[in-house]
C-alpha cells in the first residue's frame, strides 16, 4: 500500500491487489489504518471499473456453474468455497464503496461503516479459507461465478443505486439462504465451518443495516421517498425478480422491512 494518506488511494490498492489471500490481508491493513486516523477521505483517486483477480478460480457465467451437490466432504468444500468468493467479492465492494462515493456531504461515519465491512468480510475470507485448508483444499480450486461483481457494474455512477443492489439485495440474500447452510453443516457434524458461518451471519445483518440505514440517508438528503425509490432502482439495475423464502426476521432487523422487497418478489 502506497504511504499517501489518501483513503480512495488505498481502496484502489485493494481492488488492484490480484491475490486472494493478499487482498485480505490488505483489506485489514487499511481498515487498521483508517481507524488510526492514518487514511483520509479526500476523493482524489479513480477507481478501477473492475478488481483484480487471481488467475483462480476461473469465473463463469452462472448458468456455466457446474452443478454440485452439498453432500458429503466433497459438498461441504464446494459450499465453503462458493462462500469464500462470495466474500472475496465482498472486499471488493465494499472498499469500492468507501473510494468511489466520496461525496462532500458523507460524515466520516459512512466510511466508518464502509471500511468496517470490508474488514469483516477480509476476515470472513481469511476464516474460510482456514476452513478450506483444513480439508485439503484452498480457493481456486474450483470454478467460481462472476455475478456479486457484475450485479454492482451498473451502478458505478450513482450512491444510492449502489446501495440498493449491493447491501440491501445481494447482502440480504445472505440472510435468507445462511441459516440452511449453517444448519446443514451442523447435522453433517461440521461444527467449525458452521461456526465460522454463524458469525459471517450476525456480522452481515450489520453490514445490510449499514446499507440500509446510508440509503435512506441519500434519500432524505435528495428528497426522494425511499420505498418507491428502492423498488425503482432495483428493477433498473438488478436482473431478475428477488427470490422469496425470506427470512423477514433478520431482515427486519437490518431495517429491511417487508413492504420493501416483497413487491420485487418473482
Amino acid at each position: 500500500m502506497r504511504e499517501t494518506g489518501s483513503l480512495a488511494q488505498a481502496a484502489r490498492d485493494v481492488l488492484l491487489c490480484g491475490d486472494a489471500r493478499g487482498k485480505a490481508a490488505l483489506a485489514r491493513e487499511v481498515a487498521a489504518k483508517w481507524q488510526a486516523g492514518g487514511l483520509e477521505a479526500d476523493g482524489a483517486v479513480a477507481m478501477p471499473e473492475r478488481p483484480n483477480r487471481p488467475e483462480k478460480p476461473v469465473l463463469l457465467l452462472p448458468r456455466d456453474m457446474p452443478r454440485r451437490s452439498f453432500k458429503g466432504e466433497r459438498g461441504r468444500i464446494a459450499l465453503l468455497h462458493s462462500i469464500a468468493h462470495i466474500e472475496l467479492n465482498a472486499i471488493d465492494l465494499a472498499f469500492d464503496m468507501a473510494g468511489r462515493f466520496q461525496q462532500p456531504d458523507l460524515p466520516r461515519s459512512f466510511f466508518d461503516d464502509w471500511i468496517g465491512v470490508g474488514d469483516d468480510e477480509a476476515r470472513h475470507f481469511t476464516m474460510l479459507e482456514e476452513r478450506l485448508t483444513a480439508f485439503g483444499a484452498r480457493y481456486g480450486h474450483l470454478p467460481a461465478h462472476d455475478g456479486p461483481w457484475q450485479a454492482a457494474e451498473g451502478t458505478a455512477h450513482d450512491l444510492l443505486a449502489r446501495l440498493a443492489v449491493v447491501p440491501m439485495v445481494l447482502e440480504a440474500r445472505g440472510l435468507d439462504v445462511t441459516p440452511a447452510m449453517i444448519e446443514r453443516l451442523t447435522r453433517a457434524g461440521d461444527k467449525a465451518s458452521a461456526d465460522v458461518l454463524d458469525t459471517i451471519y450476525t456480522e452481515e445483518q450489520r453490514h445490510v443495516a449499514a446499507g440500509a440505514q446510508w440509503f435512506h440517508h441519500v434519500c432524505a438528503a435528495r428528497g426522494m421517498e425511499p420505498r418507491q425509490t428502492f423498488h425503482v432502482l432495483v428493477k433498473r439495475h438488478f436482473r431478475g425478480a428477488l427470490k422469496p423464502p425470506f427470512n423477514a426476521q433478520a431482515r427486519s432487523t437490518a431495517g429491511l422491512e417487508p413492504d420493501f422487497y416483497e413487491p420485487l418478489a418473482g
